[in-house]
């Protein structure tokens, strides 16, 4: 399984301390999430709220970097939050980490758990090579609004991850989209971080261990192969 991943130079030069860890994953078995899965969201819950029990979210020095990035490219980072601040942020409100499916319970509670966005799409669905990139606009980003199929676009100048066929993660790793997201079926994934300063590459590989054991745990016999991104990758 070749590395399906890159990065444009433009992103590479305006962002230079990003680094991401990509996990390459075959033979997988997906499903509903189960009693394992919705545990592991529930643990991840409870580490959250006393990680941020005396201090607010926003002061992470992970995701305020994030946060100075989205500003970088025109996004408001109140309005527009990185994955994992986001569900860290609902976790601290009170609520609750959604369970979606086993494979997604498990990279949602790593994120949290680790502070660090991570998302999975199924390659299977994946279209030639998946692009860090400045989007134009015209790229398509098959979603969903008010409960049906829509198709939106990129903000020109917003950074994202697309292949051939269009966006497959808005505002680099805001929103994912319909089309490549993990579902019952999945059997072939990747599973990717993504970091910048001041998250080490020794704090990804960290949180990689950690999605590995898990997806190793849910998905016996699966093969997993790692390919680092960026700086991490130098």
């Amino acid at each position: 399984m070749t590395n399906p991943l890159q990065i444009s130079p433009l992103v590479a030069e305006r962002f230079p301390t990003y680094h991401g860890l990509v996990l390459l994953a075959s033979g997988l078995t997906n499903g509903p999430s189960n009693e394992r899965s919705i545990a592991l969201l529930r643990e991840a819950e409870s580490h959250a709220r006393q990680m941020f029990m005396t201090s607010p979210v926003a002061a992470h020095p992970h995701v305020a970097a994030w946060q100075d990035a989205f500003r970088a490219f025109g996004m408001k980072p109140k309005k527009t939050m990185n994955s994992a601040e986001a569900l860290i942020t609902r976790v601290v409100k009170g609520g609750e980490l959604p369970a979606i499916n086993r494979l997604t319970d498990a990279y949602n509670a790593v994120s949290v758990r680790f502070v660090v966005p991570c998302g999975g799409e199924d390659l299977d669905h994946v279209v030639g090579p998946v692009t860090l990139k400045v989007a134009d606009g015209k790229e398509p980003f098959e979603t969903n609004k008010d409960g049906a199929a829509f198709v939106d676009h990129p903000v020109p100048g917003e950074v994202v991850w697309a292949d051939e066929a269009g966006v497959t993660c808005r505002a680099w790793n805001w929103r994912q989209g319909t089309r490549t997201r993990l579902t019952d079926d999945t059997t072939r994934a990747y599973f990717l971080f993504d970091a910048l300063a001041p998250m080490t590459p020794e704090d990804l590989t960290t949180a990689g261990d950690a999605l590995e054991a898990l997806l190793t745990e849910l998905s016996p016999g699966c093969e997993i192969r790692r390919v680092y991104l960026g700086s991490a990758n130098e």
